[in-house]
């Protein structure tokens, strides 16, 4: 792995189908990614406050209906600010709303093409990144 791809950033997921998680998981680790892989809403809770994430990914029915978007709501409160990825198999326009309000920064619908999601961290782990190196200086 290059320099440049070993400091991609670090990703918070949460799955909780198994075969899913894995899947993300390893993929985005081959990519560059630092990733937290988790199966349920109480672990991503608290891994979010535990640790920092540059993004956090999610399913919008995390467990139950719309759990994610519960867990997306938490992670748009956080100072460290993550980029927030949420995807569905039902793109319902209630779901849609909410995400909005949430502000969001990418919404995804399954199928998922894992180069859409990869090429949006991309995006918006970079856009954090740049927009925290202005910030701090």
């Amino acid at each position: 792995m290059t320099p440049e791809v070993a400091t991609r950033g670090s990703i918070l997921l949460s799955e909780d189908e198994p075969a899913i998680r894995y899947t993300f998981k390893t993929i985005l680790e081959e990519t560059g990614y630092r990733v937290r892989a988790v199966p349920d809403f109480a672990a991503a809770h608290k891994a979010m406050g535990r640790d920092d994430y540059d993004a956090v990914v999610t399913d919008v029915s995390l467990e139950k209906e719309e759990l994610g978007l519960e867990l997306a709501r938490e992670a748009k409160k956080l100072r460290s600010a993550p980029a927030v990825v949420v995807y569905t198999d039902q793109p319902t326009v209630d779901r849609l709303r909410t995400a909005l309000a949430l502000k969001v920064d990418y919404f995804a619908f399954k199928p998922v093409d894992i180069e859409e999601i990869k090429s949006a961290l991309f995006r918006l782990i970079s856009r954090r990144t740049l927009y925290h190196s202005f910030s701090s200086t």
